[in-house]
């Protein structure tokens, strides 16, 4: 069979026919041709698109036997999945070829990239053979070096500070932040690609606004330091919704596979974390009169749970009710904000927002923050 063409093909399609009589190779390529022209209209028309280069040059490998024709057609493609298969369907219809009758069936759908993947490997591995037969070279010693290159092939640079991060950092559901770049690497040598590092205590804003989008894990180092990183993020104004941690004494760059995927089973949600620290910072310049708590005790109640806020003017007449995520921006818009009740955990920047908005109350499931010009205080 010959070798199918440029590389921008994705995918290939391999089908096999039978005919009951004998017939040559431009007999099979003319039957294709004629007897699928306008099944699909003009953008995947095989004409059309052999023209444009979506579809390359059809090879066929054929064979007879007892007045009968059989062999394997090969259609290599640079359309999507989908459109491959329409493709593939349309031929199926072709019914006759040259003068008899004719089967054809597709047998598979290759995909051009995992092949491809699959001779890397096979050759990495006889490379590897022959350098040990060869050199007598330490196989663990190559076995890192190649993990390295693998690994730093993967890394890319996230947002206007270039962190490190895996591949999928953007496109999953589910994020993972750590410490460092090591500790990216580490992550990534394991499989885990949608990973971002910190780079220090000073929280990058692209990873703050990152995590507010996704389902945040922040997995740090086991020991005192992993703990300032955790409340460094969230008093900066990063959302986490799980914390997990390193074994005692260890750094997330020097965990094996096993130990990672430990870490990540055994991760709680932020607030049981917050709880088993007794993380909070209460102001003292103001007090909570208890006749206005009096006032909103049953709110205090409701809106544990709720991810949500509720506003007061000096009433104490709800003006809105909002998700957590948008409680910093409703802040900003809404006029006449006197308290905030809220399921959201308070750090600096909601501290900011809610000062530059007047507010005087601003009571939060957890306060990570405080304010010597307004009462920040917490419900549990």
């Amino acid at each position: 069979m010959a070798k199918i063409g440029p590389v921008s093909f994705k995918y290939i399609l391999h089908i096999e026919f039978s005919v009951g009589a004998v017939v040559d190779k431009p007999d099979v390529i003319g039957a294709i041709f004629g007897q699928t022209e306008g099944i699909l209209g003009e953008s995947l028309d095989l004409r059309e698109a052999q023209r444009n280069g979506r579809i390359g040059r059809i090879e066929v490998d054929l064979h007879t036997s007892e007045g009968k024709t059989f062999g394997e057609i090969l259609v290599p493609t640079s359309l999507d999945l989908a459109e491959t298969a329409l493709i593939g369907s349309t031929i199926e219809t072709v019914d006759r070829i040259g003068p008899a009758k004719a089967v054809l069936k597709v047998t598979r759908i290759e995909d051009v990239r995992a092949s491809k993947r699959e001779f890397i490997l096979k050759r990495a591995e006889e490379l590897l053979e022959a350098a040990l037969k060869e050199n007598s070279v330490d196989s663990a010693e190559l076995v890192n070096k190649i993990y390295s290159l693998v690994r730093e092939k993967e890394l890319i640079e996230y947002g206007p500070e270039k962190l490190p991060a895996g591949p999928e950092i953007e496109s999953s559901d589910e994020i993972i932040i750590v410490e460092g770049r090591a500790d990216v690497l580490n992550l990534l040598r394991y499989g885990f690609l949608n990973v971002i590092a910190l780079n220090g205590t000073s929280i990058p804003k692209s990873v703050i606004e990152l995590s507010k989008k996704k389902t945040t894990t922040l997995l740090v180092d086991g020991d005192r330091g992993g703990d300032i990183i955790i409340t460094s993020f969230l008093q900066q104004g990063g959302h986490a919704d799980y914390i997990a941690k390193a074994p005692q004494g260890m750094e997330v760059e020097e965990l094996t596979k096993k130990e990672i995927n430990m870490a990540l089973r055994s991760r709680i949600p932020v607030e049981d974390f917050l709880e088993s620290k007794d993380i909070s910072v209460e102001s003292t310049k103001k007090e909570f009169p208890p006749e206005i708590k009096d006032k909103v005790l049953h709110y205090l109640q409701d809106i544990r749970g709720s991810n949500g806020s509720i506003l007061f003017n000096k009433d104490f007449s709800i003006i809105g009710k909002i998700p957590c995520s948008q409680l910093i921006e409703a802040l900003s818009n809404i006029q006449d904000v006197y308290m905030v009740i809220s399921d959201c955990i308070i750090n600096d920047e909601v501290v900011k927002a809610a000062e530059e908005s007047g507010v005087k109350y601003l009571i939060g499931r957890k306060a990570l923050s405080s304010s010597p010009n307004i009462y920040v205080g917490s419900f549990e």
